[in-house]
């Protein structure tokens, strides 16, 4: 459906545009191995909570003499609430982007440019997870076909993820020849 222009004009999105690589190439510099170094951060941090809760669930089962023990059970639906609440938190939060996103200098940012919700950011966790594990780390080849760098799960959410600002404008003031 086309339509007119008086239409348009009352599209509170009309003047939005996503990030485009050829208009802000800065955006999407090195976006692609920093993106892998974040995940690798991430997953330390996640995992770190996880080994003290199940270090200190075998302590609590050798002093209880077995008993204790039981409480292993928790580990697998903790960590999903775990991961859940700090990828909702953090992607959600107003940096738009998780410890080891702000540590390499990335946000995420959804197709109209605005910063994603708490839903959003633990959504965009569960379909990593679920495409990965279904479909095989295969489907991540995906980045490579499309200009914005998006891997399966950002085209299915309508997410993107970019430099911040401020490593764009260093790329900016660096001047590198596009």
């Amino acid at each position: 459906m086309a339509y007119a222009p008086s239409d348009r004009t009352r599209d509170p999105y009309a003047d939005r545009r996503p990030y485009d690589p050829f208009l802000e190439p800065e955006r999407f510099e090195g976006v692609l191995p920093r993106r892998v170094i974040a995940f690798m951060i991430d997953v330390v941090v996640l995992f770190v909570p996880v080994a003290a809760f199940a270090i200190l669930v075998f302590l609590f089962g050798i002093v209880t003499l077995g008993l204790g023990w039981a409480l292993f059970w928790l580990a697998g639906p903790a960590t999903v609430v775990w991961a859940l609440v700090y990828y909702g938190t953090t992607l959600g939060g107003p940096e738009s982007a998780t410890l080891g996103m702000r540590m390499v200098d990335l946000q995420m940012r959804t197709g109209s440019g605005e910063p994603p919700s708490f839903l959003l950011g633990a959504v965009h966790a569960v379909v990593f997870w679920v495409s990965v594990s279904a479909l095989s780390p295969l489907v991540l080849l995906v980045c490579f076909f499309n200009h914005r760098r998006r891997l399966l799960h950002d085209i299915l959410l309508g997410t993107v993820v970019i430099n911040n600002g401020q490593r764009a404008g260093r790329l900016r003031a660096a001047g590198l020849d596009y």
